[in-house]
């Protein structure tokens, strides 16, 4: 009996991770607004579809200019893989992983994980509505752009 109230609580705990997940921007729009200096995909787009990239700020390099803000913000690569925060079904990271979750990819394991994730990346937008005057988008430009990079909106 209490083996099936664990499966119970898990699955219950399953459920809760994808009610949390409420991302104020799509995929689009993010590529639209200038994310990862343009360059995150490099030339592997194929995947996703067309409509996404046709006012996407894309480049084969990092360039600070397409990002939003016009800043540098995140981490990098080596420290992502330092972290434990790259797997093997998304190498490119968090992004990847919501751009196939928002095409449908349902993987659970890593659905928690990343979700659990983009939650606690909240603390940065609460940072910037603690310390920013409304509207003012000169303020914390590289939180801005980072919550962007999470799909949350920058602009509070």
């Amino acid at each position: 009996m209490l083996k099936s109230k664990k499966i119970v609580k898990k699955k219950i705990k399953n459920v809760d991770f994808y009610k949390i997940f409420k991302p104020e921007l799509t995929p689009k729009k993010m590529l639209e607004l200038g994310v990862f200096g343009g360059s995150y995909f490099g030339n592997n787009i194929k995947e996703y579809p067309k409509y996404w990239f046709k006012k996407a700020k894309l480049s084969k390099n990092f360039d600070v200019n397409l990002n939003r803000f016009r800043i540098e913000s995140g981490l990098s690569r080596k420290h992502w893989i330092e972290k434990g925060w790259i797997f093997k079904e998304d190498p490119l990271g968090w992004f990847q992983w919501y751009c196939r979750f928002s095409n449908g990819r349902r993987i659970p394991h890593i659905d928690e994980i990343q979700i659990k994730r983009w939650k606690n990346f909240r603390r940065h937008v609460l940072a910037i509505e603690k310390n920013c005057e409304k509207n003012d988008l000169q303020c914390r430009r590289r939180q801005r752009q980072a919550i962007l990079q999470w799909a949350y909106n920058p602009f509070r």
